[in-house]
């Protein structure tokens, strides 16, 4: 695929693609370090003592910081260089990699699957924003993005399966040191590859223009909130430790909307959510989000608990999702050009809603060929293209200074949306499991738990594609009246036609069926 080339252009430089590719490696790090301990999970049990919560804190604790961080990472990113951040990031997640490897304690780990997502909250929006000020918008940007997808997908669908290749082989702490040299071997590709001329901050953490209050208000509101989710499945909704964690976590993001609507260096400038259409692509990111990490908790606990598929059986068993998923993100652009942003971004969140759907009729006696195969292909297609248009979305609009923070943005709203989405259904799937009838086979137990959530993970993304077409007209029509926008950040001078979908004129994401 030619990532190159631009409006009007000649094919990218050899340089400017190699850049793209090193940054996409970050991403991809960082996103395989979601999903590399799931297949590992019931190995690390038994190697560090975790319980049922703590098996889901493993995943948690990294989405948890990487997601409560993000914006702090991308200001971070704005303030003192995107490079600069970047490399520093990298070199915390490769530490925190090594130390999870090493972990002889539940508590220890966890700790270290912290760090690893506070180095990863770093990564992700200086990558993003790197990658985006490589290419001008037109469809080279369009391309590149498609390329972020496709990385990003395959991030998820090849940490189950590498994960299950190292697990099998050499047993689950190299599933953290492969993770360590391979990020060591990134950050060589950026120092050398990525040019020092991005590398320019506006200012310094002294100044004054970072936001520590609003970071540690949210950082702790969804910390609270993912707590008192978690906790839920064993102290029972209605238990103090839950209520009092959802309501400090209620009272914290009140506090922090405050702060923010009066801090001149906000962490989330108001200007930000009303360039473009940030708000509605984050709103939607998040609900994606909130079932993107769950679908790779759950399945492969299905095919090795239920199904007793092995570690390394149960990885190869994710390729033909990751198959799709790359497909998917290649198609994205070119499928936007014919039909339109929004009609691709609904298609692609009811391809997804259809797989969860088939998923949620898997048995107890079922079979991988049977119950997997065939909706992992429709998940990993819908999958891609949804989180191609969405990331898109996010960023349209943006101002050339403040793409680190958008970034950070979506990448925080998709990370929190499937911290707390993980935290909502593995409670569901457990209370399903822990109130089946008596009697009633472990496996069978179990599966129903596994319905359970899936059946809700469909639902929601179904209501996602209904929001999808309500904030992508509402926005349409609030900002480009009769296909012209005013002048000003993010719009085209007056009376200039608005670009018709995001990769064949000059705004991605900004592409609609007129």
């Amino acid at each position: 695929m030619n990532l190159g080339r631009t409006k009007g252009g000649p094919d990218a430089p050899p340089r400017q693609a190699a850049a793209l590719a090193a940054l996409a490696a970050a991403q991809f790090t960082v996103l395989l370090a979601t999903s590399i301990v799931n297949v590992a999970l019931p190995q690390i049990r038994s190697g560090v003592g975790l319980s049922d919560g703590g098996m889901t804190w493993v995943v948690n604790a990294y989405g948890l910081a990487f997601g409560a961080l993000l914006l702090a990472g991308g200001r971070a990113g704005d303030l003192l260089g995107r490079r600069r951040v970047l490399l520093a990031g990298l070199a915390v997640f490769a530490g925190a990699s090594l130390a999870a490897g090493l972990a002889t304690s539940p508590g220890l780990l966890i700790a270290a699957r912290a760090v690893q997502g506070a180095g990863a909250a770093a990564v992700a929006p200086a990558a993003l924003a790197l990658a985006l000020n490589l290419f001008p918008p037109g469809p080279g940007r369009g391309r590149a993005l498609g390329v972020w997808g496709a990385v990003s997908g395959a991030g998820g669908a090849g940490g189950v399966l590498l994960g299950g290749v190292l697990t099998q082989a050499w047993g689950w702490p190299w599933i953290f040191h492969i993770v360590a040299l391979g990020t060591m071997a990134v950050l060589l590709a950026v120092v050398t590859l990525v040019p020092r001329a991005d590398d320019r901050g506006s200012g310094r953490f002294g100044s004054g223009r970072f936001d520590l209050l609003g970071t540690v208000t949210v950082t702790l509101a969804l910390t609270c909130l993912v707590w008192g989710l978690t906790t839920a499945r064993g102290a029972g909704w209605t238990g103090v430790p839950v209520l009092g964690s959802l309501g400090a976590a209620v009272v914290l993001l009140a506090a922090f909307c405050v702060i923010e609507r009066r801090r001149p260096d906000a962490l989330v400038p108001p200007r930000l959510l009303t360039a473009g259409r940030v708000a509605a692509g984050n709103v939607l990111m998040a609900l994606l989000g909130s079932v993107w990490i769950a679908l790779f908790f759950f399945l492969p606990l299905y095919q090795q608990q239920v199904l007793g598929m092995s570690p390394l059986a149960t990885g190869a068993g994710q390729l033909p999702l990751a198959v799709a998923n790359m497909l998917g993100a290649v198609m994205a652009p070119r499928i936007a050009r014919r039909i339109g942003a929004t009609a691709t971004l609904t298609a692609g969140l009811l391809t997804e809603a259809a797989g969860l759907l088939w998923l949620s009729w898997m048995r107890a006696d079922g079979s991988y060929l049977v119950d997997v195969l065939g909706p992992s292909i429709l998940v990993g297609l819908g999958l891609s293209i949804a989180f191609v248009q969405l990331t898109s979305l996010a960023v349209d609009g943006v101002p050339r200074q403040d793409t680190g923070l958008a970034g950070g943005l979506v990448n925080t709203t998709r990370q929190v949306g499937g911290a707390i989405g993980l935290a909502a259904l593995a409670t569901l799937a457990g209370s399903v499991t822990h109130r089946t009838p008596t009697g009633t086979p472990p496996l069978e137990a179990l599966t129903a738990g596994y319905q359970a959530a899936f059946t809700t993970s469909a639902a929601l993304l179904a209501t996602t594609a209904l929001l999808a077409l309500l904030l992508t007209c509402a926005s349409r029509r609030s900002r480009v009246p009769r296909d012209t926008a005013p002048a000003g950040p993010g719009g085209p001078p007056h009376g200039r036609p608005l670009p018709r979908n995001p990769t064949a004129r000059s705004v991605p994401g900004n592409g609609e069926n007129r």
